[in-house]
């Protein structure tokens, strides 16, 4: 029977990190099901989901220990289960853009958490405006919006906070 465990892993970002961590996994029999990988600063970070036997898994969790000896990475493992499908929940998509400010990760969380929206993936980047040079900032996010949630007046609420914030934003279901 197939098991599922979370693997997060930070460590100093050099060429063969994703390499070494993935042939472990390999090794031990697993099978990567999702990832994230990204360079955040000078540190690279992983989230991956993989699946695999009891036998795998604790195989894999000794195989990544002996990633972790010096200090170069750092890793923790979670077991976790299939996330059920919500049918009640329509897929979106949200894209800011706005001068980079504090808070607008936590304006936008709490504005969607207020109403029962499921965060269900977030990227952000910073980066400098052409021709300016002024600091900016952009967030994505995919948000499950419950269906007793009349759309229209979500949307209205939401480009309101947004005003208020000045952040230019959309709000649009995801189109499969």
């Amino acid at each position: 029977m197939s098991q599922l465990i979370v693997i997060s892993a930070v460590g100093s970002d050099r060429t063969g990190v994703v390499q070494d961590l993935t042939k472990v996994i390999l090794a031990c029999g697993g099978n990567i099901e999702e990832s994230r990988m990204t360079t955040l600063g000078s540190e690279f970070a992983m989230l991956l989901l993989v699946s695999g036997n009891w036998h795998t898994l604790n195989r894999l969790e000794q195989g990544l220990d002996k990633l972790c000896v010096g200090g170069q990475l750092s890793i923790a493992i979670r077991k976790t289960d299939i996330k059920p499908a919500a049918e009640d929940r329509m897929p979106y998509a949200v894209d800011v853009v706005a001068l980079d400010q504090q808070g607008i990760v936590y304006n936008l969380a709490e504005f969607f958490s207020s109403r029962d929206i499921e965060i269900a993936d977030v990227a952000t980047r910073s980066y400098s405006a052409a021709h300016t040079g002024a600091p900016m900032f952009a967030v994505q996010m995919a948000v499950n919006v419950p269906s007793s949630i009349h759309i229209a007046q979500l949307r209205e609420e939401f480009l309101e906070v947004c005003d208020r914030l000045n952040l230019d934003a959309i709000l649009e279901p995801v189109k499969s």
